[in-house]
């Protein structure tokens, strides 16, 4: 069962409208092509250039699924009811959007890359089994991809992703990023951590932990043996981060992370990028002015 609350941030994890469709908008990779690849790799602007900039608009996404009686009224903000959720993408289609990925991001946040006309990233937290089974299909519909932010502990579990799934997800073009091993804050991280083991004859031993290797290095590492490809890119878990935890990210070679809500970080913008939680009690139209009103 998940608890959570919307704005700024956060929720936790137990182990976790327009009338007529205008054509789908085309597809806008840019991993594939030169200008881009030259771009990301010129010495990126301050972060106070980078401040400046427009905000792209990204929504947040975790479960896709009709509500339960058993659904409290809290974790509803993070269901997306099926239908609502294809509303959303009906939406975006119909009002000339265009999903971009978060090398064109990085591009356009460092060197002020072009980006395609009305531009918003769909991502996706913690490894549901609805994001591969409803909701990849829906954004198919209209060319649209994504970023898929996967916890790593759920992967083959009951109602949630299997790494073959997680493959053909990055396979078809889109991007999978770290989401941590299960779900823990990293502003509570330590690099000299005691995890303690109850036995069956109810002793307790202590054994030490470094939280960066359990929840950063090790997941981090199974996804790229996964994928076959690198993660440049990282989410907080419920949103959260602090500045002790910037460097460590930067040390691991991301380029990016993600948050909700908060402010960006006024000295470390790229690792403190804003999201907004796509509500499930949304209409199109609501999704579609907190649009427009989170992202200036």
């Amino acid at each position: 069962m998940k608890l959570f609350k919307l704005f700024p941030l956060a929720f936790s994890f137990v182990a976790m409208a327009g009338t007529a469709c205008h054509s789908a908008p085309k597809e806008t990779n840019p991993t594939n092509t030169t200008a881009n690849a030259t771009t990301i790799a010129q010495k990126p602007a301050d972060a106070a250039a980078i401040i400046a900039r427009k905000q792209v608009p990204i929504l947040c996404y975790h479960q896709i699924r009709d509500w339960t009686a058993k659904d409290s009224k809290s974790a509803k903000d993070y269901i997306c009811p099926i239908a609502v959720f294809k509303s959303h993408m009906k939406m975006l289609a119909d009002s000339g959007y265009h999903t971009i990925l978060p090398d064109q991001l990085y591009a356009y946040l460092t060197t002020g890359a072009a980006l395609p006309t009305k531009p918003i990233m769909l991502t996706f937290d913690d490894t549901d089994l609805d994001q591969f089974t409803i909701a990849n299909p829906e954004l198919k519909k209209y060319h649209y991809k994504a970023v898929y932010f996967v916890m790593t502990v759920s992967l083959g579990r009951p109602r949630y992703m299997t790494p073959d799934m997680v493959k053909k997800l990055s396979d078809e073009g889109n991007v999978i990023g770290s989401h941590t091993w299960d779900h823990h804050m990293v502003s509570k991280y330590t690099h000299n951590g005691v995890f303690k083991i109850i036995g069956k004859n109810g002793k307790i031993t202590t054994r030490p932990v470094d939280d960066w290797v359990t929840q950063i290095d090790k997941p981090t590492k199974k996804l790229e043996e996964i994928t076959g490809k690198k993660m440049d890119y990282f989410a907080y878990p419920f949103g959260i981060w602090n500045k002790a935890a910037l460097p460590e990210l930067k040390k691991r070679g991301f380029k990016a992370a993600f948050q909700l809500a908060d402010k960006r970080d006024p000295v470390d913008p790229l690792m403190t990028i804003r999201r907004i939680i796509a509500s499930g009690y949304w209409t199109a139209h609501t999704l579609s002015s907190s649009i427009r009103a989170s992202f200036k």
